[in-house]
């Protein structure tokens, strides 16, 4: 299999490695699912790339996308990292200004404004309440009275998110998981910042029993399903900032905006690391 080009790039920092690392693996076409499954077990990052030639017309790239445990239709930061990469590389988009994106989860436009790039947020394939047993079960669990959770939802676009809606911005950074209540399900906790501050919401993405680590620095597939929803409870403006990572010691902002009908989910992605592997 040889060597192969290789990116780690850093994807919703507000600088230089404060938002979520990804790992790239370019010209992936000859690897088998094994050595993709066994690399991305071993980088130890929450999620890592591989890019192939595309198999639809319409798209200038595939990826397959692995965490530590096995593969994603799709993921945010693996998005944006990849189509970064991907031009970094010398990748030619067909429409300018525009990447095309191939991935189990189908086509999906990236904007590319230089370093800043953002993704169309894919549509919700489950998008309901929770159930009452599984909201108590995921306050209890989060260290919350039932009555602090103003909202529980459904958000699955290829990982299976449970929203949860706290007052403030304060109470989601105080929240302790506990990893054996929460055991196998995926928690996004959103509450909004006070007016003036530098971002409008904080977002944490809970992953207990996660094998990269509980919680995920910076989280494009989490928070394009929170855009979803909060603009449909109408808690949030069709453009806006939110934070993530603060309690891990990064400083990540994902960008949300709303164009019409599409949700457009975009950061800045930077290089960290150049080089090649080998297979």
């Amino acid at each position: 299999m040889g060597t192969h080009p290789f990116h780690q790039v850093d994807v919703f920092g507000s600088a230089a490695y404060a938002g979520n690392p990804l790992a790239v693996v370019h010209g992936a076409d000859d690897l088998s699912d094994e050595a993709m499954r066994r690399f991305a077990a071993w980088t130890n990052l929450s999620e890592t790339t591989f890019l192939l030639a595309p198999t639809d017309p319409g798209a200038d790239y595939r990826v397959r996308i692995f965490t530590t445990g096995g593969e994603l239709p799709f993921a945010g930061h693996p998005t944006l990292g990849s189509a970064y990469a991907w031009l970094a590389a010398g990748g030619n988009s067909a429409a300018p200004g525009v990447v095309v994106q191939q991935c189990a989860a189908g086509l999906v436009p990236v904007r590319v404004d230089g370093d800043d790039l953002a993704f169309a947020a894919p549509p919700l394939t489950r998008y309901e309440p929770v159930g009452e047993p599984l909201v108590a079960r995921v306050a209890a669990g989060l260290g919350l009275d039932r009555s602090e959770v103003l909202g529980c939802s459904w958000l699955v676009n290829g990982p299976q998110w449970i929203g949860v809606r706290l007052a403030d911005a304060a109470r989601v950074l105080d929240v302790t998981a506990d990893p054996v209540d929460l055991a196998g399900l995926d928690i996004g906790l959103v509450g909004p910042h006070p007016a003036g501050a530098d971002a409008d919401f904080e977002v944490r993405a809970l992953l207990p029993g996660g094998g990269a680590g509980p919680e995920d620095p910076a989280t494009g597939s989490l928070n394009a399903g929170l855009a979803h929803w909060l603009l449909d409870e109408g808690v949030a403006p069709a453009s806006y900032v939110a934070a993530q990572g603060t309690v891990l010691g990064r400083a990540a902002r994902i960008r949300v905006s709303k164009d019409g009908d599409t949700l457009w989910i975009g950061g800045a992605v930077r290089r960290a690391i150049t080089g090649t592997v080998e297979f």
